[in-house]
């Protein structure tokens, strides 16, 4: 393990939703205790925390005072502020922790944490695959300095751990493509139904789609099963997934589409 990091680091989690809850309680074999921040958080999250053994403080403030290491799992528009509240509870501590930032965002997001953090110190974490309480089923994916420290904390656990290298945004970017196939590209039918609906042909365009071999109805409730809740969620990561293209010049408007119509499923419309 990095020499920076203690041998049984105090691990903070913020904030222990159904994700960060396993993640807390992946790191519980290496680390000394895994603590998150109660306050203003709902009873649902603090029921998660208590069912994966993690133990509360009373904020983000006294979190960052005592944690070597933060992971931070939120969702993706608020990935900034998250990080803006640690830096702002660890300003004048001389050993800062280190910081990995585990949300769907772009790399030009996560690089910017690493300005506001300090590069060296931030890890950016792509979690790839559903909560994991058993192995060989979810990879988090690490890049930055500090990468193999990370991947020796979750050796081990139900998380894989794979180091891509030393360069901030990596994993961020790996995510962000990977997420074009399974949240982008299943939002086609939900536009097409809907600008059929508009037109009036729903019937006909289900009757044509019934000769290719595809059940239209079929795929939108597959599409509304598999982001319920989660829509909301979605729309940030798909603006992120945007913003990561558009960065590396290559067309981010049905990024763009999806996170609306993400937006709208979340909106019930």
């Amino acid at each position: 393990m990095d020499s920076s990091l203690a041998s049984r680091p105090v691990v903070g989690i913020l904030h222990p939703g159904a994700m960060g809850a396993a993640l807390g309680s992946a790191l519980k074999a290496r680390a000394g205790t895994v603590i998150w921040a109660a306050a203003g958080r709902s009873h649902a999250t603090a029921k998660r925390a208590e069912l994966a053994d993690l133990v509360a403080v009373p904020d983000v403030a006294e979190l960052a005072r005592r944690a070597q290491v933060i992971v931070s799992i939120c969702p993706p528009h608020a990935a900034r502020a998250v990080a803006e509240e640690v830096a702002a509870a660890l300003d004048g501590r001389p050993d800062p922790p280190l910081y990995i930032d585990a949300n769907a965002v772009a790399p030009g997001t996560v690089r910017d944490i690493g300005a506001l953090l300090g590069e060296p110190r931030v890890v950016d974490g792509a979690v790839i695959g559903r909560p994991a309480w058993e192995a060989g089923r979810t990879v988090l994916w690490l890049s930055g300095e500090a990468a193999p420290a990370v991947a020796d904390l979750f050796a081990g656990s139900p998380f894989t751990a794979r180091v891509l290298g030393p360069g901030l945004g990596a994993a961020s970017a790996l995510k962000a493509c990977y997420a074009l196939q399974t949240k982008a590209l299943p939002t086609v039918w939900a536009a097409l139904a809907d600008a059929a609906d508009a037109y009036g042909v729903r019937d006909a365009l289900s009757d044509q789609l019934a000769r290719d071999g595809v059940d239209l109805t079929v795929q939108l409730d597959a599409l509304r099963a598999r982001a319920g809740a989660k829509a909301w969620r979605w729309a940030g990561e798909m603006d992120e997934a945007a913003a990561t293209l558009a960065a590396v010049g290559v067309p981010d408007g049905f990024s763009r589409a999806a996170a609306e119509v993400y937006r709208r499923m979340a909106d019930g419309s």
